[in-house]
Order: C-alpha cells, then structure tokens, then sequence
C-alpha cells in the first residue's frame, strides 16, 4: 500500500511539458482545477477527461501511475460515493426497504468520482513531470510580489521544497520500520481495527524519531553551508518562458475555457 503513493514523485523526461516553465505548468493546474469544478457535467468531465489522457500521452508518464495514486484513497472515495448514492433525494430508481437509489444520486457519484480523478491525476501530472526544487522556484517567483508586504516568500519556498523531498523518504522510511516489525513477530495487518491501531505504535514512535534525526541532520547541514534565507542569493538555472510555453499555454486555456462554460451548452441540451 505505502509504495502505491506517488505523492511528490518526479520522473525524469524530456516531453515537453517536462521542458514546460514550471510557473506555467502550475498556474494552469489551477485553471484546471477551477475549469473542472465549473464544467460539472457531463460534456465537461468527458472533456475533462480527454484532456488528461492527452496529456499523460505527450508527457510519456504511463496511466498505471493514476491507477496507484487512487488505490491508497479507494476507500474514502467510496465512502463518499455511497453517502450520495443513498442519501441524495430524487426520482427512485431502486427502492428496497429503507434503501432508496435516486437518479439524482447516481449522477452526483458519477460527478463526485470522475471530479476526484480528474484532481489527483491533473495535480500528480505537475509533480510528475516538476521536479520539487524547480516547483518550489516556481512558486517562489510566482509570489515575489507579495515580499514587498514583508511575506517569507523564500522561506515558504523552502518549507514546500523540503516538504516534498521528505514525502517520498518517510514512505520509504515507513515501510522498512513495518517489514522490521513483522520480521520480528508483528500482526499488523491482522486482527480488529482497534488492535492494529495500537500495532502501529511501534512504528510510529521509530518514524517520528527518524524525522526528527533527519530534520536535525539537514538543519546542520544547511547551517553548514552558511545558508541564511533567500536575501542576496543568486540562482543556477533561471527561468525563461519560451515559445512552446505560450503555445502550450493558449491551448490549454482554450480547452479550460471550453470546460468550463460546457454547463451553458448543457443546459441548452
């Protein structure tokens, strides 16, 4: 389950949207995701859709990885589906004691799942094909304004940097204290769920003791290498919009704005 997230995983490519200015890339993962919350329709979530497979096909990141991000939140996801499902009032499609199936319920699941996708596959596409470091520049240089109102800009950066870099080690990190665990003896995929709760004591006291080793070792490291914030700090690659970037960038918000004003024409319909 823990190799499932791809939470802050970057692979490596020369697409172009792996080429795309990262400032780009993350303004319209934004549009997108205000495009696929205006165009809840059918014909928007469709388009929603094709446009991410598209974009998986030109970024050459394989579809399996969508697959893998969805698993570990399945079960949220479904918890959600069958609230709307039998909990939405409507026109009943099935009915059977207390349990009712409205119309209006199964379009809300198929809207709130297809939605769902739609957001972990776009925002995993940004980390895919960004790797942290240049997303974090990104960000940084997309909020300078807000510096002149005395705003930590870098230091924001660096947080959501360092934060990124550590998912991937604690995933790592969780999963070799719980085969130590088990090799020693440890139940903790058996029993009642309150019992493996309190099996996953003893791997969350290691975890939180190899976090706090490893922000103590990097704090030292840094102070090391005499960092004292972004004042008077230069940068080894300097970011540049090109000719794809606008291109890309005007198809994009073509197909966001088509997304999003699809519930006029489905209204038509």
């Amino acid at each position: 389950m823990l190799k499932d997230i791809t939470i802050g995983q970057h692979f490596p490519g020369n697409s172009v949207i792996h080429r795309m200015d990262p400032r780009a890339k993350l303004l319209l993962t934004i549009a997108y995701i205000v495009a696929l919350f205006l165009g809840s329709n059918p014909i928007g979530l469709a388009l929603s859709v094709l446009f991410l497979i598209v974009a998986y096909k030109v970024a050459n990141i394989p579809m399996r990885l969508v697959r893998k991000s969805l698993r570990p939140i399945l079960p949220i996801i479904l918890f959600t589906a069958l609230l709307n499902l039998f909990f939405v009032p409507g026109d009943p499609v099935f009915k059977w004691w207390i349990i009712t199936i409205t119309w209006q319920g199964l379009y809300n699941v198929m809207v709130l799942v297809i939605r769902i996708i739609c957001l972990i596959a776009g925002t995993s596409l940004l980390t895919y094909t960004t790797s942290p470091i240049v997303l974090t520049d990104a960000l940084e240089r997309l909020l300078k304004p807000l510096s002149k109102l005395h705003f930590p800009v870098h230091e924001l950066a660096m947080m959501m940097t360092i934060a990124l870099r550590f998912i991937p080690l604690l995933i790592e990190e969780t999963d070799k204290i719980m085969n130590a665990q088990k090799a020693r003896g440890a139940e903790l995929d058996a029993g009642k769920l309150s019992e493996r709760i309190r099996a996953l004591i003893p791997v969350l006291i290691p975890l939180f003791i190899s976090a706090f080793r490893r922000a103590d070792e990097l704090a030292m490291a840094m102070e090391c290498r005499c960092y004292h914030g972004g004042e008077g700090r230069t940068r080894l690659h300097q970011l540049h919009l090109g000719a794809n970037d606008y291109l890309l960038t005007a198809i994009c918000v073509v197909v966001f704005v088509v997304i999003g004003s699809s519930d006029l024409v489905w209204g038509l319909l």
